[in-house]
């Protein structure tokens, strides 16, 4: 039993070490390109890629499902993103509200007689409609499969550009959102073959029309606890691991890819619990195998704007989906682990993917059990104890503290030093309790999924995007 437990600790030592040396690896990765981004975007002159002729047509795919509330004043505003050849493909996933009757009425639908071939299988469609009031609109009704997935690839089959750009419905893109995440296409035309943006805490922000006016922190604490998370996941970890070309996520929420190129892996695999990191996985896997030379790119400045759960039944409900979506994908992935034939992807981010993203919970929740058995067995010094907890939580807090920091100097969406305040100060208590409350979400992932239970579970949403919100 003792041997065990000292086993157990320093295997959970080691552990912890190996993390926080990874996070702090990444923290000076991203300072670096961030760094580089920041000169980059002083040179970068977006006129230049509107003007230009070389400037490829995209098509937004935006599946809907029961989006009513939203879902016009969001379409008018995606018609209206500063982009010169735009294609917008709605998707109305068997909506059982008004979402199709508030599109007819406001963009005058009628039947449209276009050569739909379906390439990637989707459930049954049942008519296609364009707009009588701008051309570039057409909106899908289908039957509904139960999943985004199903609803995307059929708006996949409906686009007719080289280049597709998949959105949420209750999202918003700034207006030159398309511009600044096609200018790293641009880049290197022949190797980038998809690009995400970072996507921003929606909640708080004073909205009008389905376009963003003011950007402020929420209310709650809860949806504060997710805007350091996704500092940190998008500024820190998506920009370090695209420098190493080894990007293994896109947001579905805002993510352009080659359409050709999606075509060629069947779209999105319509059960995959989370589809956007499996369709990413799917391209390495797929351009790994062609022998390809390429590059999966991340932008940080063009910005996409989402509403977070705002209770504590929603959120647990996402994080447990989330958790349920990564094993979704790794377990079918597995025979990619450490062949020399994946390249970074099967030698780096697949084994960090298992060891310190799908098992950490498994590894904190052991290690609370054991380091405090051990405690109490006397096996453990107390002061020992003290300066371990006291390590993990200053460094965890360093890394989202850095993140927070990160964004004020270079991107500054919060503007008033007060907010800025109070999100250092949140930063604090993001490793406890918050944590704690993670770990449990993410552990009945974990259990849900190998009982079998894939179910998607609806989210309780407000409507942020409906409207303007009042000041905070």
């Amino acid at each position: 039993m003792h041997r065990w437990l000292a086993l157990s600790n320093n295997t959970l030592f080691v552990y912890y070490l190996l993390s926080n040396l990874i996070y702090l690896i990444l923290l000076v990765t991203a300072i670096f390109r961030n760094t580089w981004h920041r000169h980059r975007l002083a040179s970068l002159r977006l006129e230049r890629v509107k003007i230009s002729p070389f400037t490829p047509p995209i098509t937004l795919i935006v599946p809907a499902h029961n989006e009513e509330m939203f879902i016009i004043d969001n379409v008018r505003a995606l018609l209206a993103l500063d982009y010169p050849s735009l294609e917008l493909v709605v998707v109305n996933d068997g909506s059982r509200d008004n979402t199709l009757a508030e599109l007819r009425r406001s963009f005058q639908l009628r039947t449209a007689r276009l050569l739909y071939i379906q390439e990637i299988p989707s459930a049954p469609v049942r008519e296609i409609y364009t707009s009588a009031t701008d051309p570039r609109l057409i909106v899908i009704d289908k039957d509904s499969a139960g999943s985004k997935a199903d609803a995307v690839n059929a708006g996949l089959n409906a686009a007719t550009s080289p280049y597709v750009c998949i959105v949420d419905a209750d999202s918003i893109l700034e207006k030159d959102s398309l511009l600044r995440i096609m200018a790293s296409v641009f880049s290197d035309p022949q190797r980038v073959v998809a690009a995400g943006g970072i996507v921003r805490v929606l909640n708080g922000c004073q909205v009008s029309g389905g376009e963003l006016r003011h950007v402020k922190l929420p209310r709650g604490s809860l949806e504060v606890m997710q805007v350091i998370e996704y500092l940190r996941a998008f500024l820190i970890g998506r920009e370090a691991w695209a420098h190493f070309n080894a990007l293994p996520i896109i947001s579905g929420a805002f993510g352009i890819f080659g359409t050709d190129l999606v075509r060629q892996v069947k779209g999105y695999r319509t059960r995959a619990v989370g589809e956007d990191f499996d369709l990413v996985m799917r391209l390495h896997r797929h351009l790994h195998d062609q022998g390809k030379d390429y590059h999966i790119s991340f932008v940080p400045d063009p910005t996409c704007w989402t509403e977070v759960p705002a209770d504590l039944r929603s959120l647990a409900r996402q994080r447990a989906r989330w958790q349920k979506g990564l094993l979704d994908t790794l377990w079918p992935n597995r025979d990619m682990l450490f062949r020399p034939r994946y390249g970074r992807i099967g030698c780096l981010i697949l084994p960090y993917m298992w060891l310190f993203e799908f098992f950490a919970p498994v590894v904190e929740l052991i290690g609370y059990s054991t380091i405090i058995l051990a405690l109490v067995l006397g096996l453990l010094g107390r002061q020992f104890f003290i300066l371990f907890l006291i390590f993990g939580y200053a460094f965890a807090t360093l890394i989202s503290i850095g993140s927070v920091l990160l964004e004020e100097m270079t991107y500054r969406r919060y503007t008033d030093w007060r907010e800025v305040a109070r999100l250092l100060l949140y930063c604090l208590f993001e490793h406890f309790p918050y944590r704690q409350m993670t770990l449990i979400w993410r552990l009945q992932g974990i259990w849900q999924y190998l009982r079998g239970d894939l179910r998607w579970r609806e989210m309780k949403r407000t409507g942020i995007s409906a409207g303007p919100m009042p000041n905070v």
